[in-house]
């Protein structure tokens, strides 16, 4: 069974944006993208991620999350790209050397992965369950 499960996850990762994407698309849902320094909001997740000469710190890994909690992800970026959260269709536009946040409420269980579009960087996964 273990091995299976491994297998599904490796699946999903391989499927890439477009697929995850209209797979969990979920029209409507609310999120905010700010460039200010993030406020701390209590119970959130706070997940810090910079990017600097293509390579993602800390290294790209999982953040479990429990269903329902806020969650707040601040990448810093020293190219401009685009930033995408998988199954919450959250995206930001990246500024180049600019924090850019973006909060939503992680309410459906699952993996998602977060990633760049343009260089195609896996920055994490959101494991929530």
């Amino acid at each position: 069974m273990r091995g299976v499960r491994g297998l599904l996850v490796v699946a999903v990762l391989v499927a890439g944006c477009g697929q995850l994407s209209d797979t969990h698309h979920r029209p409507g849902n609310s999120h905010e993208v700010a460039t200010a320094p993030p406020r701390a909001v209590s119970g959130e997740v706070a997940v810090p991620i910079t990017i600097a000469r293509g390579q993602v710190s800390p290294p790209s890994g999982w953040v479990e999350i429990r269903k329902g909690q806020p969650v707040a992800i601040t990448v810093t970026s020293d190219v401009a790209d685009e930033l995408h959260v998988h199954g919450y269709d959250v995206e930001a536009d990246l500024l180049a050397g600019k924090a850019v946040t973006v909060r939503f409420t992680a309410d459906v269980a699952g993996v998602f992965q977060v990633e760049t579009h343009e260089n195609k960087l896996v920055l994490t996964q959101l494991a929530v369950k």
